[in-house]
């Protein structure tokens, strides 16, 4: 979201402004500013560097092609575009101390594209969550093709557009506006974006996911009692069952599956040795290649499950200082709001885009294993045993 606001008018942004630094402040300005900018560069590596390597894995990695890596994928462009167009206008500015000396426009471009791409961030956890409560409640509609998942995504995109168009509208264009500070000047705008991008689809985002792992642990008890109730119960008497009660083997109908005791015993005079016999025919009904498929599809998707709830309550901690300080200071006038507190909960909020590759690599098996075959080197130096002369 927009790194300044037109609360600041009310005093979010005092003594930030040219020409208001108080005397002999200028020494520490200058360790804030270099701090402002060696943290800055920092933070635009990082971000640039994980969040490529999550899109080049998930592109390359067909493992990692899932309807919910679809979306990881989305988010990590959104944090891509905030390090390519937001950070280096935003930490410009902190190294200025808050001062802007571009032209207005290009300070519009930036708040823009600060509340699209923040809008797009939250958006797209949103879309996950309609997804994967889609997938758990109504399992036999869902198709995974990703014709759902490019709809949804694309739908996230437009939406976020939609929210920061006004903005490049004109209407940051108001009437005493401070050239030397970069803020979004209307503050019934400020209220609407913060509920559109953060304080409405967060409940609702929550929701989803409740109702999500609650089906989830329904599905998982009924999956085990069903697997229970089928599992094979041995007779109470001594001595093998009888033999109408067991299923035809592949020798015919008189020689049935043995059990796993027999091993090199034929099925009778008439029927082959059960070396002879493969595998693949000893099992009463064999999973074809489809099945096993979408077994392990499913397995991939439930593994990348356990990860979201990490993100969204990574997101959560990051942003939601910024928004409560955000809205606090378009809807009280008169309150005061520090501007180290205004910088500081803007600085949590961009760290957010460094921490979900993080995220990705410690609580994500899949990722881990990527993302240290893709930074492996190529090609190995020959061990002493191996050189050649």
């Amino acid at each position: 979201m927009g790194n300044r606001s037109a609360a600041d008018a009310g005093g979010l942004l005092a003594g930030r402004g040219p020409g208001t630094g108080t005397p002999g402040s200028g020494a520490a300005l200058g360790a804030a500013g270099a701090a402002a900018l060696v943290g800055g560069v920092l933070l635009i590596g990082v971000v640039l560097a994980g969040n490529s390597l999550v899109c080049v894995s998930v592109a390359s990695e067909r493992s990692l092609q899932t309807p919910t890596n679809y979306f990881i994928v989305s988010l990590a462009a959104a944090d891509l575009l905030l390090a390519l167009l937001v950070l280096p206008l935003f930490v410009y500015s902190e190294v200025h101390g808050g001062t802007w000396l571009l032209s207005p426009r290009l300070c519009d471009a930036l708040m823009a594209m600060d509340v699209m791409l923040c809008t797009a961030s939250i958006f797209n956890l949103c879309a996950i969550s309609v997804d994967r409560f889609v997938a758990v409640t109504v399992p036999l509609r869902y198709h995974r093709q990703g014709r759902r998942q490019l709809l949804l995504i694309g739908a996230t995109w437009l939406l976020s557009a939609a929210v920061a168009a006004p903005v490049l509208c004109g209407l940051n264009d108001a009437r005493g506006r401070d050239p030397a500070v970069c803020r979004l000047e209307d503050r019934d705008y400020v209220v609407y974006s913060s509920v559109c991008s953060f304080f409405l689809p967060c409940p609702l985002m929550l929701l989803l996911y409740w109702a999500t792992f609650r089906g989830l642990r329904r599905w998982g008890a009924a999956r085990r009692a069903k697997l229970h109730a089928r599992a094979p119960r041995r007779p109470s008497g001594p001595g093998p069952p009888p033999a109408s009660s067991l299923p035809p083997g592949p020798c015919g109908p008189d020689c049935p599956v043995p059990g796993p005791v027999l091993h090199r015993v034929s099925c009778g005079p008439g029927c082959p040795p059960l070396d002879a016999i493969p595998e693949a025919e000893l099992s009463p009904q064999p999973l074809t290649q489809a099945h096993q498929r979408r077994a392990k599809i499913t397995s991939r998707e439930r593994k990348a499950m356990r990860v979201l709830p990490v993100v969204v309550g990574a997101f959560l901690v990051c942003w939601t200082p910024f928004f409560v300080v955000h809205i606090t200071g378009a809807l009280c006038r008169a309150c005061f709001v520090p501007p180290r507190l205004v910088s500081a909960v803007t600085w949590l909020g961009y760290v957010n885009s460094a921490l979900n590759p993080l995220i990705y690599t410690v609580f994500n098996t899949e990722f881990r294993s990527v993302f240290r075959k893709a930074l492996r080197p190529s090609g190995r130096a020959p061990g002493p045993c191996c050189a050649s002369d």
